[in-house]
């Protein structure tokens, strides 16, 4: 009878474990997250992420990298790009796209993947509203100079609208010929296809569904107000992009606002309002899912993230 050595098996077995080991992953799952708002369904889609250095393009840049710090964050900071799908039974709506392929690889770009991982496809989407025209919240509306939502109507405010696709844009406004430029070339699919709808101010856009003007960021920068059986969502775009120092400090600005002095305003207009009134806030660039409520504080406010659920 063959005796093999313990040591020998031991050695054997030992490497072919290791050959064995799966490899790494290294990709996140899907990126939805879904809600019940009433008898709406808010289903929160991952365009990614954008990493920026907020302490270089954010006023306060000390202040910025302290509170980072003492979060334990990293420089640069990785910024959430979320957008949200209301389906309202009647109406399926996305509220802002994401940025599309502006940005380049691994800076969103990852909607319409985490779309249909959610369960839908671009074309069941019959409107969809920008809280404004930057790249990162309309960029996805066209991909190759397509439109992505063949079934879509575009609706922005109008001062959105006059600002960034004005004939004398570039001419006007030349420090923004960039951003002018990448805005025809999503949204001009659309015009062209007469699907570009401009509302002025506070709308009620469908039913349960209002335009909440916050401008300052962009002309014409706009929350969205969801109402369904008593319960309220506000999606309020670009009002945070720091939560880590703006809640505190809402006086601090970035380098994307149009109009700091009206940015700042817009915001501690909005964060008096969700606190006062404890309205759910959808947020475009706090940690996906991006939900929660603003709470006082002794110094401004902050922030307290909705707690994950596991569905109904």
């Amino acid at each position: 009878m063959l005796r093999i050595p313990c040591l020998f098996v031991l050695l054997l077995f030992g490497i072919a474990g290791a050959q064995a080991a799966p490899a790494q992953v290294r990709t996140q799952a899907p990126g939805f997250y879904r809600l019940m708002l009433g008898a709406d369904e808010v289903t929160v889609l991952s365009d990614g992420t954008a990493r920026r250095p907020v302490d270089e393009i954010m006023s306060k840049p000390e202040e910025i990298r302290q509170a980072l710090a003492k979060a334990h964050q990293p420089l640069p900071l990785e910024l959430s790009i979320n957008c949200f799908l209301i389906n309202t039974g009647a109406h399926l709506i996305l509220v802002d796209t994401g940025a599309g392929e502006l940005f380049g690889a691994r800076s969103g770009g990852l909607l319409t993947a985490n779309l249909a991982a959610a369960g839908y496809r671009p074309d069941q989407i019959d409107a969809i509203l920008l809280t404004h025209i930057h790249g990162d919240h309309s960029g996805g509306l066209s991909i190759g100079g397509k439109p992505v939502f063949a079934n879509a109507v575009v609706y922005v405010d109008r001062r959105d609208a006059d600002f960034w696709l004005g004939p004398d844009a570039i001419k006007t406004h030349p420090a923004l010929a960039q951003t002018i430029l990448q805005s025809h070339a999503t949204l001009d699919p659309y015009v062209a296809a007469g699907r570009l709808r401009t509302f002025d101010g506070e709308t009620e856009l469908f039913p349960g569904i209002r335009s909440v003007p916050s401008y300052g960021h962009t002309p014409g920068h706009t929350a969205y107000r969801i109402d369904s059986k008593g319960e309220t969502l506000l999606l309020w775009g670009d009002t945070i992009h720091l939560a880590e120092v703006q809640f505190a400090d809402p006086a601090v600005t970035i380098d994307y606002d149009v109009d700091r002095a009206a940015a700042t305003a817009a915001r501690e207009a909005l964060l008096e309002r969700t606190a006062r009134d404890g309205i759910l806030v959808g947020a475009a660039h706090i940690s996906f899912p991006g939900l929660g409520h603003v709470a006082a504080a002794p110094e401004g406010y902050r922030w307290v993230a909705l707690p994950y659920s596991a569905g109904q």
